[in-house]
């Protein structure tokens, strides 16, 4: 894959990490995507390819919290998704950057999730 284009780069580097993240019934996998405008988040589980569970900053519930594109909408998106994996049981992830660095609303989301009470 050549890499001509920052997504080319960030997609080879989700496809290395994916080689070694894997979502279980018990552990699935906390995927977060960022694009220029909003923060998604979901929660797979890959044995059977179903979504457990997802929050976005385009919800209506978050966007009434202020919850926009920045460093503190990605804390509340952390910590509403925690919320919804707790309630279904589940306090055990693996965390999936997606190709993204670990560094400003990527972070945010992680360090939120923790502190909400998910393990990763």
């Amino acid at each position: 894959m050549k890499i001509k284009t920052f997504k080319d780069r960030r997609k080879r580097i989700s496809l290395r990490q994916r080689k070694r993240i894997n979502g279980t019934p018990e552990r699935p996998r906390l995927r977060v995507f960022r694009s220029v405008s909003h923060i998604y988040v979901q929660v797979i589980d890959d044995m059977s390819g179903t979504t457990l569970a997802s929050a976005a900053s385009t919800e209506k519930a978050l966007k009434d919290a202020k919850a926009r594109n920045n460093i503190a909408g990605a804390k509340v998106l952390g910590k509403t998704i925690a919320e919804r994996l707790i309630d279904k049981g589940i306090k055990q992830v693996v965390f999936d950057r997606g190709g993204f660095l670990y560094h400003g609303r990527i972070k945010a989301v992680a360090e939120a999730a923790r502190e909400a009470g998910l393990e990763f």
